[in-house]
């Protein structure tokens, strides 16, 4: 390839080498250090997941039990963050008031001592601690309520669950939850991965890297659209408008929201598994009309667009998932920005080990020697 040819959103240019975790779209595999993430939905935990990302391997039973009591014990947030956030706008968007928080860490714990082990540690647990910490405490404060200290007796998503609701989860809802996270942890060169790793490279503090991805991830085209599927899903509002709503959409040429992805042309491994946990809901706690319309959007889809390779992503069932769980719809992002510090944290981690600054160059499309032209005369 020419070093001047212009791939737009660098579309199959490979940004960095990385041993984190593989996709192959073809054939719908997703894995995470080479563990597949369907056998980590089925034995694992978000915590372990996130210690195999971020360390390259699944922990003994004593690390992982030392790590799940320093991010248990470091859920709690200053109190100077906590009135900072008091300040925000009740009608802001939670992932503004997400990034804003995140980046307020640095303010408290940023050292930029990327030599040291301790430091990097220390970083990696705040951020895994406080993050589902803050999205709770805004959610709760921007409805007027203060926010709920954590537990210390629950586990990682059992007490996000809890500081959300007010109340203990189920135990299935909690595990569920547990599963969602894992799905969400990690997915190779995305674009807020990517933005994690441009602004690892300056070897800036950790919390403006989480913040910087968090940014990222909040557009509808990245974690954003799993509140779009929510939204197609009321307005379609019956299992009988389907068809016509996509054929429509396809003469159109609109965008099916929670269809297609740049790497799978079969269906996502992760939409798979967020369908049955979905089912599993629904079996204990109740049915979801929008469950049918789903089924239904599916199949006329599968029917119109597989010969395209446009099947279901992570983003099609995930908020159906949300939804049962008794979370706001726009809370869907920030709970998918939980899940994906983990990513993010293990890129930043690996960033660091062989780091160069990224800087890509450009295909200049502009004018060459143009006159000044005096301000009286334009």
């Amino acid at each position: 390839m020419s070093v001047c040819e212009f791939k737009p959103g660098l579309e199959g240019i490979p940004a960095a080498q990385s041993s984190i975790s593989f996709v192959d779209g073809q054939q719908g595999l997703l894995e995470y250090r080479g563990i597949r993430v369907e056998d980590l939905a089925q034995k694992s935990t978000f915590l372990e997941t996130s210690y195999l990302l971020i360390w390259g391997e699944l922990p003994t039973r004593e690390q992982l039990a030392a790590f799940e009591h320093e991010v248990r014990y470091h859920r709690r947030i200053k109190y100077r963050i906590r009135d900072m956030m008091k300040c925000f706008p009740e009608s802001g968007h939670p992932m503004d008031a997400l990034q804003a928080s995140a980046a307020a860490l640095g303010l408290f714990y940023s050292r930029r001592d990327l030599d040291n082990p301790a430091y990097i540690r220390d970083a990696v647990v705040r951020l895994l601690a406080k993050i589902p910490t803050m999205v709770a405490a805004f959610d709760l404060m921007r409805k007027g309520n203060d926010p709920v200290r954590p537990r210390d007796d629950l586990d990682y998503s059992a007490n996000f669950l809890y500081m959300l609701n007010e109340r203990e989860p189920d135990p299935l809802a909690a595990r569920i939850f547990d599963v969602c996270l894992m799905l969400h942890a990690e997915h190779t060169m995305n674009a807020s991965t990517f933005s994690a790793r441009v602004t690892a490279s300056t070897l800036t503090d950790p919390y403006a890297v989480v913040a910087s991805a968090v940014g990222t991830l909040g557009g509808p085209l990245h974690g954003g659209a799993n509140e779009e599927v929510i939204g197609m899903l009321e307005e379609i509002g019956s299992v009988e408008n389907v068809r016509p709503y996509i054929e429509e959409c396809l003469q159109r040429k609109a965008k099916i929201m929670g269809f297609g992805h740049r790497v799978y042309k079969v269906k996502d491994p992760r939409a798979t598994i967020l369908q049955n946990l979905a089912e599993q809901l629904f079996e204990k706690f109740g049915h979801d009309k929008y469950y049918d319309i789903a089924v239904e959007i599916e199949r006329v889809a599968e029917e119109k667009l597989s010969q395209k390779g446009i099947f279901p992503n992570v983003d099609f069932y995930s908020g159906l998932v949300y939804r049962k769980l008794g979370i706001p719809t726009d809370l869907f992002t920030p709970i998918f920005a939980i899940a994906r510090v983990a990513g993010w944290l293990a890129h930043w981690k690996e960033q660091l080990a062989e780091n160069r600054i990224f800087r890509p160059t450009q295909v200049y499309s502009g004018l060459h020697e143009a006159d000044y032209i005096p301000i009286e005369q334009r």
